[in-house]
């Protein structure tokens, strides 16, 4: 059993205010692996006193200065990944594909942002005015159990490299993987209130940060209904924000695709992290020309996949993270159902031969319309909705009639075609063929998907207030 105790302020881990203990759990066994002592209102207020003290010093720091800081992030985040991993494997569960890329992504997001950092100009003349980027000031962050360590890592690296200070309420479900991260930050030497992590509800330590009035700015990862509280919540003090919030992203496959190419590509995205992504495609939009041929091979690819312990590498689909996540993901395939819907393969309950963890049996649906709630609704679980389609613009109507508008992928021989459909698409990302990972390029969404944009500069900007000097 693991206890963890502490939070993360002013450069020390100090016993928090809050007294409530929150139980931890493998969910691949559902075992009690341990407990975290909550942080509460007054352990966030002092972690918003630290990062208040920290910002004068820190936001007038050179280029040069916060580079170095963030290479050292990195080499003590890097030096941390198999720990980072084994935490990840113990408290979420995820297979270890996604692992393995979470614990060396978590650590390159610093060099991303110190390369960011090293092209960006945060002077320049614009007529007779000298405009400069000033850093915003205390920036709070609210972080997801689906992607933890990343997500502290993103949003911390583009913090610093701004100027700006930083507190920080991860999921209290990822509290071992928070507390492994945090060792490895301290012993990277940054000044003390630089960065505070305060493990603690949503509606305590969630709710102080976004209405604490010396906080100038919110970036929060995680669902739409908890983004809109925040953005109201925020705009008493007319806070900053950045919300990368839900999805439920279409996989267009056109009619000229390689089936082999364009199937492994939708199961790769759509059971992407166990399911568990708001990046995932979930929508597949399938020619109906090539429906009976597209419904066979993807049959056959759900089949072969493995769900089980990420402890096997040979698994494709890990747990759900508890079983409050598990009852959602098998409320909605019952609704599938109920709302006419038909299984391509998978259905309610666990998997066979696993008789314990929170599994889910990857599940197609086929006979949808876009207008049943599986097609409309994120669901976050390994469920994906076959949707047909007569013709390209049929296609992109299906895909864009959505509330939200976060990423979308194309399938096709012919690149070019797929670029003139990308261009059509109302979403914040569009991924041709499975394209590789683009870690400087924004990330974020349209409509309920949210507002601004994480990575790169485009992130870095969002931290940043623009000022003219004129005369």
């Amino acid at each position: 059993m693991r206890t963890i105790d502490t939070v993360y302020i002013d450069g020390q881990f100090v016993t928090p205010h809050g007294r409530e203990l929150f139980d931890l759990f493998n969910p691949a066994t559902e075992e009690r692996i341990g407990q975290v002592r909550l942080g509460d209102a007054a352990d966030a207020r002092a972690a918003v006193a630290a990062a208040r003290r920290a910002f004068p010093a820190y936001s007038r720091t050179s280029k040069a200065e916060r580079i170095a800081l963030l290479r050292r992030l990195h080499d003590a985040v890097a030096a941390r990944t198999d720990a980072l991993a084994a935490a990840m494997v113990e408290e979420y569960g995820a297979p270890q594909a996604f692992v393995s890329f979470s614990a060396a992504h978590a650590a390159n997001l610093f060099l991303d942002q110190a390369k960011t950092l090293e092209a960006f100009e945060f002077t320049q003349t614009v007529g007779g005015a000298e405009v400069t980027r000033q850093p915003v000031g205390v920036v709070a962050a609210i972080s997801p159990w689906n992607s933890n360590i990343g997500s502290i890592c993103s949003k911390l690296a583009t913090a610093l490299a701004a100027g700006c200070t930083f507190v920080i309420k991860p999921s209290e479900m990822s509290a071992i993987q928070t507390q492994v991260l945090a060792k490895a930050l301290h012993e990277a030497g940054a000044p003390a209130g630089l960065f505070n992590i305060v493990n603690g509800r949503g509606d305590v330590v969630g709710a102080e940060l976004t209405s604490h009035p010396d906080v100038a700015k919110v970036t929060f990862t995680g669902s739409t209904a908890v983004g809109r509280s925040i953005m109201r919540s925020a705009a008493e003090t007319m806070k900053r924000v950045t919300l990368e919030l839900g999805g439920k992203g279409p996989n267009i496959i056109l009619p000229d695709a390689d089936l082999e190419s364009a199937i492994s590509t939708v199961v790769a995205v759509g059971f992407l992290n166990s399911g568990q992504a708001c990046i995932a495609g979930t929508r597949v939009l399938a020619p109906r020309s090539r429906l009976p041929e597209i419904l066979q091979r993807l049959k056959a690819a759900v089949a072969a996949l493995k769900v089980g312990e990420s402890t096997d590498p040979a698994v494709s689909i890990g747990p759900m993270v508890s079983q409050k996540q598990w009852d959602r993901v098998q409320g909605y395939i019952r609704m599938g159902l109920e709302e006419g819907a038909e299984l391509l393969i998978g259905g309610e309950g666990r998997p066979s031969g696993l008789e314990r963890g929170w599994f889910v049996q990857p599940t197609v649906f086929t006979g949808v319309d876009n207008d049943m709630h599986i097609a409309r609704e994120e669901i976050f679980g390994p469920v994906l909705c076959v949707i047909p389609y007569d013709d390209e613009d049929e296609a992109i109507a299906i895909a864009n009639d959505s509330p939200y508008g976060l990423q979308a992928y194309v399938e096709s021989a012919d690149r070019a075609h797929a670029h003139r459909v990308a261009e059509r698409l109302d979403c914040g990302r569009v991924t041709i063929n499975g394209a590789p990972h683009a870690p400087l390029a924004p990330l974020g969404g349209f409509k309920q998907s949210g507002i601004g944009r994480e990575y790169g500069r485009y992130g870095l900007e969002a931290h940043l207030e623009v000022r003219a000097i004129l005369g």
